[in-house]
Order: structure tokens, then C-alpha cells, then sequence
């Protein structure tokens, strides 16, 4: 039987409709990169596939993606996980790809690609690009904040230290913190003060600018991190532009892509 080739891209997913437009950025930019193979989108969050389902938009999860593909006949699948980490997602997406790679007569080869932070030159080639897109009009003297997400209870969290130190070797007034890892934010607070920063520029370092772009770093909350900055006396600027609008970052995602593909 002859080859048919897809690629698989693998996000959370996210409701926020202005957020999914980066999605539409990089299957642009995959399509662009390996014209003529079909590209197929799973989400892996239920909670949002509910969500749009509500919406009236249908989205599929990996495993249906997957069983999809494998009822038309597809023998060759390369997966793109659209994560900055590999973390217990991208681990469950791989054990998903394997098990469907594993099963008779079906798929004869499946090939994860990894996220987007593999190597230490991914830490390097992500960071001069997302720090060359901070509005020019942002001051020496202003910090920049990135948010990641972060998991303080899995090993792939280290990354963003490499992270950091590929930041601030570009520019000493940048830091990152995590949403849900380490450092938080409330680890910054004492830098930027030791520094007497009074305005800080505060961006995503997600996927997308999705809810916690939205609310838990530029919401007005109390926990926000905007609110926070403002009681310890540092006003901020937010910008809501997610990785995946940055044509550079998704060239990384899109370089594995292709190492992936090749082994196909």
C-alpha cells in the first residue's frame, strides 16, 4: 500500500477567540513549511473542547484525530506538540502517539516532535526573538516580565531556569516567573525593587495569550500579577501576544517538526 503522510498539531486549546488566531498563524506557517500533507488540529483540554462545543465549533481530541486518520487509511503521522515544556502533556500526548503507533493494522510509523524548549539553542533562538518584539518605547530602566506557565511538580519546570539565564544574558532587565511553577512572581518583586523599577512590561511566554495572559497577569484581580506590581508600587503595561504570533518561535515548534517528518 502506498504512503499518505498527515501531520498532527497538539495544543491545550483555548476559548479566548482573539487567542485562537495564533492558531491560525501557525497552521499557515506548517502548511507553508510542507505543502501538500494534510494537517489535522487536536486539542487536548475536554474542558475547552466543551466549551467551543457550546460555541457551536467542533474540535477534536488527539485519540479521535488519531482514530481518524487510522479509519482513512493514513500509515505515516508526525505530531507537533505545540508546548513550550515537556511536561505531563506533552508525556501524555507521547504515550498517546505510542499506543496508536502499537496497534495492528494500523499506523505503520508515528513520530513525536518535541516542544518547543529542547535544547539550550532553543532557550536562545526563543529568547532574542520574543525580546525583539518588546515595543520600542519601552525604557533601559523598565523590566520586562515574561509569564510561563510552570509545574512545580514536574522535572521539565528546570527548563525555565535555562530560560531565564538565555533572557538575561540578552538583557539583565529581564525576568521570567511562572503561573503555576517556580520561580513566582512574588520572587521577582524583591529584584525589581533592588533595582528601584517603577514601570514593568509584562508578556506571556505561553502558547497563547489565553486566561492566564488575560486574567491571571493582566486582569484587575488582587492575585493578578498587575495588581500585585501596583501595591508594591511598580505600575505595568501588558501585552497579550502569545509565542505562536511570533513567525521566529514557531519557526523552533516547525524545526522539529522536520525532525520529526524526516524519520517518517
Amino acid at each position: 500500500m502506498a504512503s499518505k503522510k498527515a501531520i498532527l498539531l497538539v495544543a491545550f486549546g483555548t476559548s479566548v477567540p482573539e487567542a485562537r488566531k495564533a492558531f491560525d498563524r501557525i497552521d499557515s506557517q506548517v502548511k507553508a513549511a510542507f505543502p501538500g500533507v494534510d494537517v489535522r488540529w487536536g486539542f487536548t483540554s475536554g474542558i475547552i473542547r466543551a466549551k467551543l462545543a457550546g460555541q457551536g465549533e467542533h474540535s477534536d481530541s488527539p485519540e479521535a484525530v488519531f482514530a481518524g486518520l487510522m479509519d482513512a487509511h493514513y500509515t505515516h503521522v508526525a505530531v507537533l506538540s505545540l508546548h513550550v515544556i515537556s511536561g505531563k502533556e506533552f508525556q501524555d500526548l507521547n504515550t498517546t502517539a505510542r499506543i496508536f503507533a502499537q496497534m495492528a493494522g494500523g499506523f505503520e510509523k508515528v513520530e513525536v516532535a518535541m516542544p518547543l524548549l529542547l535544547s539550550h539553542d532553543d532557550a536562545v533562538r526563543a529568547a532574542k526573538a520574543v525580546l525583539n518584539r518588546i515595543p520600542r518605547e519601552r525604557k533601559p530602566a523598565e523590566a520586562v516580565v515574561f509569564m510561563g506557565h510552570g509545574n512545580r511538580k514536574h522535572p521539565a519546570d528546570s527548563v525555565y531556569t535555562v530560560l531565564n539565564d538565555a533572557l538575561q544574558e540578552q538583557d539583565e532587565n529581564v525576568y521570567l516567573a511562572t503561573a503555576e511553577g517556580v520561580p513566582a512572581i512574588e520572587r521577582i518583586i524583591p529584584k525589581l525593587k533592588a533595582k528601584n523599577v517603577k514601570r514593568a512590561w509584562l508578556v506571556p511566554f505561553m502558547t497563547i495569550a489565553g486566561n492566564h495572559a488575560r486574567n491571571d497577569m493582566a486582569g484587575d484581580k488582587p492575585e493578578s500579577w498587575k495588581s500585585i506590581l501596583s501595591r508594591n508600587g511598580i505600575e505595568s503595561e501588558s501585552i497579550l501576544t502569545g509565542l505562536a504570533e511570533y513567525p521566529e518561535v514557531v519557526e523552533i515548534w516547525i524545526d522539529h517538526l522536520r525532525e520529526a517528518y524526516s524519520k517518517l
